[in-house]
């Protein structure tokens, strides 16, 4: 009987083995094709190397809540960022989140408060930390609940300082290198976005300025840097040692805008900015305006854009202002 129980126990350990070597297999074959996933990405690939892959994120990116109200500029690592978009929040005034993909700044700020619609925006991306200043007492369960990693600065003080210059609030800053080692690399840019050449077809375009009730943006195309100059309520925006802030490609990405149910502490209403759903969208690159469109069916799906004969809307290499204006 003993016998019988080794013999037993022997053909077992065999089928094991060969079940975990043929997963094995069936892994190393499929590598190359990369199946996608929930939001039907398909991992390692570059979002801005076309058909390229390149390794996985080493981990999660970086959304910093940026202030942007005059006191609060120049903003310092606004330049690097890989995406920033440009929301509505109280009184009709804007505020920016600055998303790190390929690159952390020594500094980024001034840091601020975040809002309900960034968890919105964010859900697109695989567990992201957001660093911000803190939030509406009422929202910072909705915070501690949602699929990201929050680094305020009562949570990880060692990461912020207060700076000279300016008056608070407009002078929190934060060390990225102390929230993440490194950079976790473009794979991380889950946002549904392509790169690469224009479609045909577009208008040429100058200067295009999107206006909030209290804020503007300005966008001017240099075709010498071959990017867009940015300028907020008229005045450009540089960083701290007088570059121009210049975007490869400019997105008016037109959306609903709603009454939250947050208030701020005068107690005017938060602004919600949806951003699941679809509607139409203007592209800024190269010096001209294309007509799109756009659609992000989940929160957990990137948001994709099209021309409107439907053909894939790529965008300009390098970095991507996205302007979330009232439809």
């Amino acid at each position: 009987m003993r016998q019988i129980a080794r013999m037993r126990r022997g053909a077992a350990t065999a089928a094991l083995l060969t079940v975990a070597l043929t997963g094995s297999l069936l892994a190393g074959c499929s590598s190359g094709g990369g199946r996608a996933d929930a939001r039907g990405e398909q991992p390692g690939r570059h979002p801005q190397d076309g058909d390229r892959t390149s390794a996985a994120p080493a981990g999660p990116l970086l959304a910093v809540k940026i202030d942007n109200v005059p006191a609060a500029r120049p903003q310092t690592g606004l330049d690097q960022a890989d995406i920033v978009y440009a929301e509505q929040v109280e009184g009709g005034l804007s505020r920016l989140m600055a998303v790190f993909a390929t690159k952390l700044p020594s500094v980024v700020g001034p840091v601020r408060s975040a809002r309900e619609s960034d968890l919105e925006v964010l859900r697109q991306f695989h567990d992201p930390t957001l660093a911000f200043s803190g939030a509406q007492h009422k929202l910072l369960p909705l915070i501690d609940k949602a699929p990201l990693t929050p680094e305020p600065p009562d949570k990880n003080s060692g990461a912020y300082f207060r700076a000279g210059g300016k008056v608070a609030p407009h002078n929190l800053y934060l060390r990225p290198q102390r929230l993440l080692r490194s950079a976790p690399g473009a794979a991380a840019l889950t946002t549904g976005f392509r790169f690469g050449a224009a479609p045909s077809g577009g208008t040429p375009e100058t200067t295009r300025t999107v206006r909030f009730p209290s804020a503007r943006f300005t966008f001017t195309w240099s075709a010498r840097q071959h990017s867009w100059l940015v300028a907020m309520d008229g005045t450009p925006t540089v960083t701290p040692d007088g570059a121009r802030v210049a975007p490869a490609t400019v997105v008016v990405q037109y959306v609903r805008v709603r009454a939250s149910h947050f208030h701020d502490v005068l107690g005017n209403n938060s602004p919600y900015s949806e951003t699941v759903g679809s509607g139409r969208a203007q592209v800024l690159r190269d010096g001209r305006v294309f007509d799109a469109h756009w659609q992000r069916p989940s929160a957990t799906d990137g948001t994709r854009f099209t021309t409107t004969d439907g053909a894939p809307m790529n965008f300009a290499k390098g970095q991507v202002w996205v302007v979330l204006a009232k439809a």
